[in-house]
């Protein structure tokens, strides 16, 4: 049968390598050095050897003094391994940590009043206005070499930082950054070079085929988890805050790890059938523990004629199975489906019979949620919320559901007057940070504006670190004193939210390089993190139009429609 159409080579997985500089030489290093030498290349298919994997899924990164490899709080999708040289990680307490300026991000002064009032006739005429003594910035103890992919920010004063700050070794054999590479959480700590060294950077999706063949790899990555970030993680939940240590090294002990779906780094991959999505656990089924997300997000659906009809989310920290177990293990009023790639930590139901359930019987005192309502059923939880189901399906299928603070915008309120567009550019020194349009759902738009999402890929790739989550707000933020323009962010974010735009100095000329090539920027909304009373567009909207939704939270959906 013929088809039709033009012939095209189907795309393979290794057509855009990691690196395009690793040689065979390279190769044959790293197959000498353990852990790679003792691992038996037998177990590998022949299309995805060991070979390959290191070939075309890793890279060679070397470093010099000062050089800061991860920073604490950004994401990343490769882990490192220590090839040559000594790293330092920075250690608590919190109170002594690396300032943010320390690490090339940006410092947040909210402006007085008399600031905020000036902002009216002191902005800039010219849009797009950047300081051209942006390099004068110093004094910050951080600055930046390389050109490209090689673009590194690093510590001018490692001594002065290892003196001031806690910081601990990590020797050359080691890996480095693994949790959250595979985990899709952000960096618990920043790593910096100590002296020159060289490291080997790893995509996700090579470790990952590593692990899968070698299972001292894999069970060395799986104890690392528990060592460093097991406890912490668990005691987010209100379930398992109360747990004394004995308590919690035994929930640890028993916890299991397990992932679903594709990972994908920066895709929404949309789809309208419910049906393809894994399932994790189903409706109709006995619970075989409780469900804790780790990381990504998950559907929550019910059986509904001949096919299931979403009713709820499930985003990192939420938990599911446990009202089922503690009615005696009952079969599951829902079913729960990965959304993409989902990783889940799963605590088996007779650890939480004897820690939880019990525990709470005897002190008569019901488990609350982290907003102190009582943890009640999934099922139940939903019922009041009254959230049309098409907007629903809207909001997961968009992916939506990332955001945690997204621009919903009203068109039935809505006049087209433009007093958020114009009050955004007051804000920011006359340059507008979003375009009133995006996908619409009857009178509702989700527009084009930064959502601040729950797991922020546009960071995974920045080689500098501009684009960053502020640790106070939580508002994810550009630093334009060390934004290179590369435009990785803005070709990672799903939505649109970010544009690249040529800067220009005080006079309104574009600002060029050596080759006499404007400078781009990315430029996104910053949820006026340096304004007084927060995003002046919303605050702007004559008719209440506009609002700004923690769409994670079916609570908030429901009070935007019921208004």
């Amino acid at each position: 049968m013929s088809f039709g159409g033009s012939e095209l080579q189907r795309p393979k997985r290794w057509d855009k390598p990691f690196s395009d500089t690793m040689t065979d030489e390279d190769i044959a290093r790293l197959m000498s050095v353990p852990p790679f030498s003792e691992i038996d290349e037998s177990q590998f298919r022949a299309s995805t050897s060991l070979t390959d994997i290191l070939k075309n899924d890793t890279r060679l990164v070397p470093c010099e003094p000062g050089d800061i490899v991860i920073r604490k709080g950004d994401w990343g999708s490769s882990a490192f391994f220590i090839l040559s040289g000594r790293m330092r990680v920075e250690i608590e307490p919190p109170e002594t940590s690396m300032p943010a300026s320390v690490l090339g991000r940006r410092e947040i002064k909210r402006k007085n009043v008399f600031e905020a009032l000036a902002q009216l006739w002191k902005n800039h005429r010219s849009p797009e206005f950047r300081s051209v003594a942006r390099a004068e910035a110093g004094g910050t103890g951080v600055a930046s070499r390389g050109a490209g992919d090689r673009t590194r920010v690093y510590l001018e004063d490692v001594g002065t930082v290892l003196d001031q700050y806690r910081t601990a070794t990590i020797d050359s054999g080691q890996f480095f950054g693994e949790i959250a590479a595979l985990g899709r959480t952000p960096r618990v700590a920043t790593v910096f070079s100590e002296g020159e060294g060289e490291l080997l950077e790893i995509r996700w999706q090579g470790l990952r085929d590593i692990m899968r063949r070698d299972v001292a790899l894999r069970m060395y990555i799986e104890q690392m988890f528990r060592e460093r970030a097991l406890s912490s993680f668990l005691r987010t939940s209100s379930m398992f805050s109360h747990l004394s240590d004995d308590q919690m090294d035994e929930l640890c002990a028993a916890a299991e790890f397990e992932t679903f779906g594709q990972y994908d780094s920066a895709q929404t991959n949309r789809t309208d059938d419910i049906q393809s999505e894994p399932i994790v656990a189903q409706e109709g089924h006995y619970p075989n523990g409780v469900i804790l997300i780790r990381s990504g997000v998950a559907r929550l659906s019910q059986k509904f004629h001949n096919g299931h009809k979403t009713v709820g989310y499930l985003t990192p920290g939420q938990t599911f199975g446990y009202e089922e177990i503690a009615e005696g293990g009952k079969p599951l009023r829902l079913s729960l489906r990965a959304i993409g790639y989902l990783a889940v930590v799963i605590v088996p139901a007779p650890v939480v019979e004897t820690l939880v359930v019990q525990g709470r019987k005897s002190s008569s005192k019901p488990l609350l949620l982290d907003d102190g309502r009582p943890m009640q059923s999934a099922d139940a939880e939903t019922a009041g919320l009254q959230v049309d189901n098409d907007l629903l399906e809207f909001v997961v299928e968009g992916r939506f559901i990332q955001g945690t603070a997204s621009m919903v915008i009203d068109l039935d309120r809505c006049t087209r007057c433009d007093d958020c567009v114009r009050a955004c550019a007051t804000a920011h020194d006359n340059n507008p940070r979003f375009i009133r349009h995006g996908p619409i759902h009857e009178n509702y738009m989700v527009a084009n504006a930064c959502m601040h999402c729950e797991d922020p890929v546009c960071m995974i790739e920045c080689p500098t670190g501009a684009i960053h989550r502020n640790q106070l707000q939580g508002n994810v933020i550009i630093n334009d004193q060390t934004c290179i323009g590369c435009s990785r962010c803005a070709n990672n974010c799903p939505y649109d939210s970010i544009r690249m735009v040529e800067i220009r100095d005080g006079q309104g000329n574009l600002q060029i390089d050596s080759r006499n090539q404007p400078i781009v920027q990315a430029t996104k909304c910053d949820l006026c993190v340096d304004q007084i009373g927060g995003p002046a567009c919303q605050r702007a909207c004559p008719h209440d139009a506009l609002q700004r939704i923690d769409l994670r939270s079916l609570v908030s959906l429901r009070e935007m429609v019921n208004r």
